[in-house]
């Protein structure tokens, strides 16, 4: 399609689309993304950051080989257990898979319930490519235990005023990687930082549920993947030397399943806690997923219908696509 273009570029007066389906965990944001891909010729880009490393299938609620026949799916399975992954990375990625999805006249569907992943593609976040310097990192907090944060702080508002604005100096952490990302590349976080929003049309669907029922459908999900295998699949990981301490083994369900092969808690016990912590990580998340941004088309799963959600996807997609008519 000549219309398509990275982000950054300029806009054709014609913009492709992109459809955003957005949510907490277990609401159905798979299913119904399923079967609007296949209605309307999709594919769908995942929008989790578990799901990028492989290995971790069960605790991660990873669609299955079936789901993956039914429509194409990516960014699922991208790197190892124990290797890095970046926001920026995840950025680049998506940017490219939407490009291609497009480029096959297919309609990209970005499905998520990582809110960071979501927004930094949305909303065109500018990330700098700065890799850590420890070295450098080192030096900074060994400033801030002589001279105090307030220290640190005031360096920071010497060589970028915004950045020391929008950061809290008691966040030493913050404060330590917008020197160093200054330090480094010669330029303020703040101006790396800057959003550019990608040329696409954008339709943001948001799936929400009364609270009462997400948590029945957490607690329904959580013990269907102790039945699937969830106690092997986390010691799987770990007896070839994956440590409990990686990003990737942080997630909900491996670091209780972890607890229970150490012997810190019972079965029981680490599954009460995946249920708590999963109901937890639902309010977190629609601190990210506001029900009052009017940028996302809300339905209540409880009270809309499929038709509702496939009228608005169509009236969206018409021109374009002549499934959607």
């Amino acid at each position: 399609m000549d219309s398509i273009q990275r982000p950054g570029s300029e806009t054709s007066p014609k913009r492709p689309p992109l459809i955003v389906i957005v949510g907490p965990t277990a609401v159905g944001k798979t299913r119904l993304a399923l079967r609007l891909a296949q209605e309307f010729d999709g594919e769908i880009v995942s929008a989790d950051s578990r799901q990028v490393y492989r290995g971790l299938d069960i605790g991660t609620a990873k669609p299955t080989l079936e789901e993956r026949r039914r429509a194409p799916h990516h960014l699922i399975d991208v790197v190892a257990a124990d290797e890095a992954f970046t926001l920026a990375q995840y950025q680049e990625l998506a940017y490219e898979v939407i490009v291609n999805v497009l480029a096959r006249s297919k309609v990209p569907f970005l499905v998520g319930g990582t809110g960071l992943y979501v927004r930094a593609v949305v909303e065109g976040w500018g990330i700098p490519r700065v890799p850590p310097n420890e070295e450098l990192r080192a030096e900074l907090y060994r400033q801030t235990e002589i001279k105090g944060e307030g220290a640190l702080h005031a360096r920071l508002r010497e060589v970028d005023p915004v950045a020391a604005e929008r950061i809290d100096p008691r966040n030493v952490r913050r404060v330590v990687r917008a020197l160093e990302v200054y330090l480094e590349t010669g330029q303020p976080i703040s101006e790396l930082q800057r959003r550019k929003p990608p040329p696409y049309r954008i339709l943001q669907i948001g799936l929400t549920v009364e609270r009462q029922e997400l948590y029945q459908r957490i607690d329904e999900r959580v013990d269907r993947m102790i039945k699937e295998g969830l106690v092997e699949e986390v010691r799987g990981l770990v007896e070839p030397g994956y440590g409990y301490d990686l990003p990737s083994m942080s997630g909900l369900g491996y670091q209780q399943i972890g607890m229970y092969l150490r012997g810190q808690v019972s079965l029981e016990e680490a599954i009460q806690l995946i249920k708590r912590h999963t109901r937890r990580f639902v309010r977190y998340q629609y601190n990210w997923f506001r029900l009052g941004d009017e940028s996302i088309h809300w339905f209540d799963l409880l009270s809309n219908t499929y038709g509702e959600i496939r009228e608005l996807v169509a009236s969206f997609l018409p021109s374009l696509w002549p499934r959607a008519r």
